[in-house]
């Protein structure tokens, strides 16, 4: 990691900033179809009252890097509050040089500033380089738990 890496709170007027990270981790990811976020969608999560996720922002040698998107959970079984990163990016051209570990190193001091007993986050099953770098920073999977989604029209039609 070179020495002129900052790691910065986002802030309002970053959302199209935010905006355009989430839509390269998503064509990265092959889901950019699925990105419906706008600019004021995202400000309103990160930025209004109460915010409902947090953004930092990583710069080297002054130009943005990366982002690290989360939100804290609770765990009924700890009685304490957890932090999910939702999406966590480090650009192509930027990656391999302590970026992404520095951002989860900030990210895990946050979480026990919090008293949050853990971090999770997905990683999709055919990314074998963030496995592989989730595994040298110590995560390991969760055995017999799969994600589970409920969204568009079953959200709705639940709700009804």
């Amino acid at each position: 990691m070179g020495a002129g890496l900052r790691l910065r709170e986002a802030a309002p007027g970053d959302e199209a900033l935010v905006l355009r990270f989430v839509r390269e981790l998503a064509e990265y990811e092959r889901l950019l179809h699925e990105v419906r976020a706008t600019e004021e969608a995202l400000h309103n999560s990160l930025f209004g009252t109460p915010p409902r996720g947090y953004a930092l922002i990583a710069e080297e040698d002054g130009r943005e890097v990366g982002l690290a998107v989360w939100f804290f959970t609770l765990s009924t079984f700890d009685g304490r509050p957890g932090l999910y990163v939702e999406d966590v990016f480090v650009t192509p051209a930027a990656r391999g040089r302590g970026i992404g570990r520095a951002i989860f190193r900030d990210l895990a001091r946050r979480a026990l500033a919090a008293d949050c007993t853990r971090m999770e986050w997905s990683v999709l099953d055919w990314n074998a380089p963030a496995l592989r770098f989730y595994r040298a920073i110590g995560a390991q999977p969760v055995a017999g738990w799969t994600v589970q989604r409920l969204n568009g029209a079953a959200l709705t039609a639940l709700a009804a």
